[in-house]
């Protein structure tokens, strides 16, 4: 048996940390979901976690209404039906979870959801995503980066929409739960938005989750407009062209840094090797011209100007 604290608090007192510090963890997260679940298995997480299964109001008894949350969680993740043990205690951390074998799992969360209920949902889709990934064997190394995994695969697959509701910023006060950021975990919800084609934005009661949502989307956005994409703009084909006529004039020597392409030569030719906008998977595909390409790990089609 192991025992995983998550769902990192911000008191009221404390700065939220804005922007896209881990952006590359969070990519490698969603391509660890693909890897790990196969396009069929992320798929069946469709539709995401409706706002009514994790309603929670004041008037519902406090022990009975996190159960019936909790046993939410448990059914769109598609774990076992296992029964989830919620109690409350004081604590650093928003929650813990004990990863035993089961059939049960004894979840803690921190006393302030006592009074906070809207936001126990919150909490526990970070603390049952844990029990799904120690199921599965996902992990990464590092408390830090794991943490990381917990919150994007709760987001992508459909419960972590919560966690960004949770955050809610003033000018005296402020509240986040989990390890990214709001503008990140914007950026997961935007990923599974074009994916799902699903608008989370009539879930969110906090206008500052909006607003987060609004910048991750715009961030996701910009993964599939990156060249050699076909959706690239005069700038980035402009910094392509050039790119690879350096690459075709001098074989072998690397691109400059921060170009989200590397070519590549071989017997066959010049080649160029990009990320999947959808699920980060490196994608290469010969240089010559219009070409369509297949991630044969989402299964996206993209088009190409090589």
């Amino acid at each position: 048996m192991s025992v995983t604290d998550g769902g990192a608090d911000v008191p009221n007192d404390s700065p939220v940390v804005h922007g896209f510090p881990h952006l590359d963890t969070v990519r490698s997260a969603i391509t660890a979901l693909y890897r790990r679940l196969s396009y069929d298995g992320v798929r069946s997480y469709a539709p995401s976690l409706v706002p009514a299964d994790a309603a929670f109001s004041d008037q519902d008894d406090l022990y009975l209404g996190a159960q019936r949350v909790a046993r939410a969680m448990v059914q769109h993740l598609h774990l076992p039906d296992a029964r989830m043990i919620v109690a409350f205690r004081a604590m650093e951390h928003a929650g813990s979870v004990e990863l035993a074998a089961g059939p049960e799992y004894f979840i803690e969360l921190n006393d302030r959801f006592r009074t906070h209920r809207r936001d126990i949902g919150a909490a526990l889709s970070h603390e049952v995503m844990h029990v799904l990934l120690h199921r599965l064997g996902l992990e990464f190394p590092g408390t830090r980066d794991n943490e990381i995994l917990t919150d994007t695969a709760a987001t992508y697959l459909g419960a972590g929409w919560l966690l960004l509701d949770a955050f809610r910023e003033d000018a005296t006060s402020s509240q986040k739960l989990g390890y990214l950021t709001p503008e990140e975990f914007g950026y997961v919800l935007a990923k599974r938005a074009f994916a799902f084609d699903e608008d989370p934005a009539p879930w969110f009661t906090s206008p500052q989750a909006y607003e987060a949502f609004a910048a991750g989307r715009d961030r996701a956005l910009r993964d599939t407009r990156q060249p050699p994409l076909l959706a690239a703009g005069w700038a980035g084909r402009h910094r392509y062209a050039k790119d690879r006529r350096h690459a075709q004039d001098h074989p072998g020597v690397p691109a400059a840094p921060g170009v989200p392409y590397t070519f590549e030569g071989g017997p066959d030719g010049l080649r160029v090797s990009f990320a999947c906008p959808t699920c980060h998977q490196r994608i290469r595909v010969p240089v010559r011209g219009r070409v369509r390409a297949r991630c044969g790990l989402c299964r996206t089609v993209l088009d190409c100007n090589t």
